[in-house]
């Protein structure tokens, strides 16, 4: 089975910057789609963002020219570069992965458990 682990969450001041990684494992034929969604206290989780393994990119406007996703292919695992954190992006982040684990397979959707980001002012 696959497994999502999130890593580098943390506090930082306002205009400070955190590196999330999701380090993705088990038995994986390719990762299709690979994400990040957040969810404040009492808020609806929303996307952050995704990258495709063909490259397309999708950014909430709220983090539009602050945060970048990339990904390490060789290594299974998704990045997710805040920079220019503001209060507002206080959230716990999930990792999301949309993978196929046979090469006839069909697309799964596999979470992370969560990491903890907050942003100080």
């Amino acid at each position: 089975q696959v497994q999502l682990v999130e890593s580098g969450g943390g506090l930082v001041q306002t205009g400070g910057s955190l590196r999330l990684s999701c380090a993705a494992s088990g038995s994986i034929f390719n990762i299709y789609l690979m994400g990040w969604y957040r969810q404040a206290p009492g808020k609806q989780r929303e996307l952050v963002a995704t990258l495709t393994s063909g490259g397309s990119t999708n950014y909430a406007d709220s983090v539009k020219g602050r945060f970048t996703i990339s990904r390490d292919n060789a290594k299974n695992t998704g990045i997710l570069q805040m920079n220019s954190l503001k209060p507002e992006d206080t959230a716990v982040y999930y990792c999301y992965a949309e993978i196929q684990t046979r090469g006839w397979g069909s697309l799964t959707a596999y979470w992370g458990q969560g990491t903890q980001v907050t942003v100080s002012s």
